[in-house]
């Protein structure tokens, strides 16, 4: 993460713009739903699935309990298999890695896989400033980048785009026929394009899904196969990956490979799950293990098991927040409900409006395969960025109003009797003012005629 000092992200007034555009709403909302959908399906279709969540909760947790140990003997089995490995304690020293290692090898050129940590690392820009030409491979990576924009998902980065978006985007970048929306005719525009520049690059780089420790290897799960050609055309091959990625050993891998696509996209397995054990005769292959904050977040009591994630994105097609608002309104590389309480670890002040952005209803943490509790941590960051004096002027003064009503009965009855009062009687122009955020997309409920105190009250007395 970069040490600049940002302005708080406006999550709301992002997610109000994305509310206009009722046709990206729609698709986006239906899209995500839609893989929420198939997700239950293949659920529903493997009846040890809540065993499966156990075990890979469980595994998870043990290999961040034993951390350094796992990390120790994934080195080692790396180094004998002829990788070499690097450690970053930043994204500073990721990003100096990965320019320096191009530069020994005269490299000019990089195609890169999908890698949401380069993304956090920020290490696109930084590339570009030092001369070095990076190609994303995944189509929608790809397309992100070249309309300049940062993934708005973690699985599927340009889910907030329609096909008129991303053949428009194609013919003002690459060429090609703006009114063709055609999905087979735009996939290939963007194979034909990409694939010289794969080709002909000077190093190729991938990130990692999980590494192995009993064995070295690191795994890539994808469905286009733009890791395997990524690694494999140029004789430079860098993995960046972040070291809560480790797994014990390779049965553990099952595991994961079982629920991760089933959880992600509602199919049953990636197209390629591929194995990394080391470079190719006549190649290289380092990999670089990134902390950036980690170990930081796993001497955290209350959020240490956000780093058990991988990244399905699961809890993000769920969340009703995230579907109606958009990932770009989050204004950070993780959105949704795993952003949110991932974010404000690297910066609560400027990600304050994040744990925010959820109804905490819970079904974040219901489909999370590794059960994550993702809703019990949005609450207690609530707590911590409240405690810290993070939250707008206008939310701390309503906060601590409700705070005193809600601490006392005989408040709390003069507000609801006043507040049914006025949604009966005032005037709409009144009622629907700028400071009625509820009113401002909804409609008020209409009060009932009588508390349930009052009627509780009076059933009593009539025996």
């Amino acid at each position: 993460m970069s040490a600049k000092i940002h302005d708080p992200v406006d999550h709301a007034g992002a997610a109000a713009k994305f509310i206009t555009d009722e046709a990206h709403l729609t698709f986006h909302d239906t899209r995500l739903w839609e893989m929420r959908q198939k997700r239950d399906g293949q659920m529903h279709g493997v009846p040890e699935w809540q065993e499966l969540r156990d075990l890979a909760s469980a595994i998870k947790e043990h290999t961040l309990s034993r951390l350094p140990e796992y990390l120790e003997q994934f080195e080692a089995q790396a180094i004998a298999h002829g990788v070499q490995v690097h450690w970053a304690r930043d994204a500073a020293e990721h990003n100096a890695i990965v320019l320096r290692l191009l530069r020994e090898n005269n490299a000019k050129t990089l195609v890169k896989s999908k890698s949401m940590l380069t993304e956090e690392c920020e290490m696109a820009p930084f590339l570009e400033r030092h001369g070095i030409t990076l190609t994303e491979t995944d189509l929608g990576e790809r397309i992100q980048q070249l309309d300049n924009e940062s993934p708005s998902h973690i699985v599927v980065p340009s889910v907030h785009k329609l096909r008129a978006d991303v053949a428009r985007v194609f013919a003002k970048t690459i060429g090609g026929d703006p009114n063709n929306t055609d999905a087979t005719y735009l996939a290939e525009h963007c194979r034909v394009t990409t694939r010289p520049l794969m080709l002909d690059a000077d190093a190729g780089m991938t990130g990692a899904n999980f590494l192995v420790a009993e064995t070295g290897a690191v795994v890539v799960c994808t469905n286009e196969g733009n890791a395997d050609l990524s690694a494999n055309l140029p004789k430079l091959h860098i993995v960046s990956a972040g070291i809560e990625k480790l797994i014990p050993r390779q049965a553990d891998l099952g595991v994961f490979v079982r629920i991760l696509s089933r959880s992600a996209l509602g199919s049953p397995i990636t197209q390629y799950t591929s194995h990394f054990r080391g470079p190719r005769d006549g190649a290289q292959m380092h990999i670089i293990l990134v902390d950036n904050g980690r170990s930081k977040r796993l001497g955290q009591a209350e959020f240490w098991t956000s780093l058990k994630c991988i990244r399905c994105g699961a809890c993000m097609n769920t969340c009703p927040v995230y579907r109606r608002s958009g990932g770009l309104s989050y204004g950070a590389v993780y959105s949704g409900p795993i952003g949110a309480i991932i974010n404000p670890a690297y910066d609560p002040a400027r990600y304050a409006a994040l744990p925010f952005a959820s109804t905490l209803n819970g079904s974040c943490t219901a489909v999370c395969p590794v059960k994550i509790n993702i809703h019990e941590q949005l609450y207690a960051w609530r707590r911590i960025i409240a405690e810290g004096g993070l939250l707008p002027a206008q939310k701390a003064l309503a906060m601590r109003v409700a705070g005193a009503v809600l601490a006392s009965p005989t408040l709390y009855r003069l507000a609801t009797a006043a507040a049914r009062m006025a949604v009966r009687r005032l005037p709409r122009a009144l009622l629907y003012n700028r400071l009625n955020g509820w009113g401002r997309d909804r409609e008020l409920p209409t009060p009932p005629k009588e508390s349930f105190a009052a009627w509780h009250a009076r059933r009593k007395k009539a025996g």
